[in-house]
């Protein structure tokens, strides 16, 4: 071999060198790159842990807080309102001899007069209307009812747009327009229909605003949420004001109960099954209500009611202990909030805010990796990943997560991410959803071991025989209903937390539209009862 080609043998090997050393060295930084972004995920799922141990303490604060709350007015996160509601629609036909229903004359006395006491078995022939007043939209509702222990024989239900403008009206514009919507719906349905003149109709009201009670069919708003602020409306009887407004435009229509979604859906989950004790809401908020003890509401001593018990609305969002699983993206999302240090249970479980964390976990992984490419701006927007989106890549099946490249591409303009990197964001999704759902049931089985319905609390809890008590939960809204991962957690924590035996004796059952129908069935009862 002459000087040249020797010359160019050491050339050629002097680049491959440098073109090997290059490679290597670029997968290198591809690799500690890929394991910053590795680090983030483990770190966030460390910091989202929730063994039983954690979550058992979760269930135990829960009813602490109950207990506080029902003390004194203050003293608990939870804000534990009276409802007033001590009457529950059932529709069975006959509690004592129904073969489908189980009453242990061995329950415990206290508990088995209780929620004997508080069924009202509708014997009402007739037309029940509703008014569900929500963030967005206002619903309008009708069901007839068929008499003595026959179900709902049907229900018609509209929905319609609140206008922006009225969120910031005054109080008369903003309750004439639900009213008028109201009548105009009342007459459509009523059409041809042979009226008794001059008959006055009862109206179940649901608003799921912040209410205190002073009756089962009035209450003053304490404060707007959701972004309404309403003139002159807050310390004012809601009930009289929309009455006020059904008189202006010529409706003969009583308040006849005054609710909020979840009291609605306990009612329509217990006229379905009498075995409902609590409800929950787990949608793009969450709240829960139950059935409580007169007794045990310490801080309205001398309270009689009918049944011996009483429905709380236990405002829940705002539930907060030292046991939950916080993480430096919660601080971060609570510190950027409208609602600082409030509704921090709410910001953890719920559909507003699931999205959301998810996205502020992504964002980090792209701060300290390349794995999304070089134009992850999209991902620095906050709210800008929904919670559907998010349950929607978590729930991608496909061989190559094609879900998730179509939502990155679409919705963060985010094009051709890696399949590792797509596995790593439906990790990322997993680890926000099964703690929403694991602490959602710690929740739940609290409330039920505040009344002693976890099947562990003894005889008065509602063991009879060595048997724990059959106890329902109705649940309402998309979490549970619509995403069908978070469900299957929720209901394996169940499990976890009580053990195999006890947990088949809690059920969690779907309530389809009971914010609406649950409060007509109220309005029914509560006519019913005062006749």
């Amino acid at each position: 071999m002459g000087r040249v080609g020797l010359g160019v043998a050491v050339g050629c090997a002097v680049v491959t060198c440098a073109i090997a050393a290059a490679l290597v060295g670029r997968r290198a930084r591809s690799w500690l790159r890929w394991g910053r972004a590795v680090a983030v995920v483990e770190g966030f799922e460390e910091g989202c842990a929730t063994p039983v141990g954690r979550l058992r303490q979760v269930v135990d604060a829960m009813a602490v807080e109950m207990y506080a709350g029902l003390a004194s007015d203050g003293g608990s996160k939870l804000k534990m309102l009276l409802t007033f509601v001590d009457t529950l629609p059932d529709g069975c036909r006959d509690l004592e001899n129904d073969p489908a229903v189980e009453i242990s004359p061995l329950l415990g006395k206290t508990f088995q007069m209780l929620f004997s006491n508080l069924n009202s078995v509708l014997d009402e022939d007739g037309i029940y209307y509703a008014l569900d007043l929500g963030a967005t939209v206002c619903r309008v509702l009708r069901i007839q009812l068929g008499g003595r222990g026959s179900k709902i024989i049907n229900h018609k239900v509209e929905q319609h747009q609140i206008p922006q403008e009225l969120a910031s009206s005054t109080s008369e514009e903003f309750f004439d327009f639900i009213s008028l919507t109201l009548q105009e719906f009342v007459e459509r349905e009523e059409n041809g229909i042979n009226q008794v003149p001059d008959e006055r109709k009862e109206l179940g009201f649901t608003f799921s605003f912040p209410v205190r009670h002073l009756s089962i069919s009035s209450g003053v708003l304490i404060k707007w949420t959701k972004g309404f602020a309403v003139e002159d409306v807050v310390g004012k009887d809601v009930s009289q004001c929309l009455e006020e407004a059904m008189s202006r435009n010529g409706l003969n229509m009583r308040v006849g109960a005054l609710v909020n979604d979840t009291v609605g859906t306990l009612a329509l989950g217990h006229y379905y099954d009498k075995d409902t004790v609590a409800a929950v809401i787990i949608g793009t908020g969450t709240n829960a209500c139950y059935v409580e003890r007169s007794d045990a509401l310490i801080k309205s001593q001398g309270l009689l009611t009918n049944s011996g018990g009483m429905v709380v609305n236990m405002e829940w969002g705002n539930f907060w202990s030292a046991h939950l699983p916080k993480t430096s993206y919660d601080i971060a999302l609570d510190d950027e909030s409208s609602n600082r240090n409030e509704q921090g249970f709410e910001k953890m479980i719920s559909g507003m805010y699931l999205g959301e964390i998810a996205r502020r976990v992504l964002h980090r992984i792209a701060e300290e990796s390349d794995i999304f490419g070089e134009s992850a701006y999209y991902l620095s927007v906050p709210f800008i990943l929904r919670t559907p989106l998010m349950a929607a890549m978590h729930e991608d099946d496909s061989p190559d997560l094609r879900e998730v490249r179509r939502i990155f591409e679409e919705q963060f303009q985010i094009p051709g991410i890696s399949l590792k990197a797509r596995m790593l964001v439906v990790r990322v999704c997993d680890v926000v959803t099964r703690r929403a759902a694991r602490l959602t049931s710690a929740g739940i089985i609290g409330m039920l071991k505040k009344i002693g319905r976890d099947g562990i609390s003894g005889v008065a809890g509602g063991r009879a025989k060595g048997k724990p008590k059959r106890s329902v939960v109705a649940i309402e809204r998309g979490l549970y209903t619509n995403y069908s991962i978070f469900r299957e957690y929720m209901n394996e924590t169940i499990t976890d937390i009580l053990g195999e035996e006890l947990a088949q004796h809690v059920v969690l059952r779907v309530v389809e539209d009971g914010s609406g129908i649950g409060a007509a069935l109220l309005a029914a009862a509560t006519y019913s009862s005062n006749r």
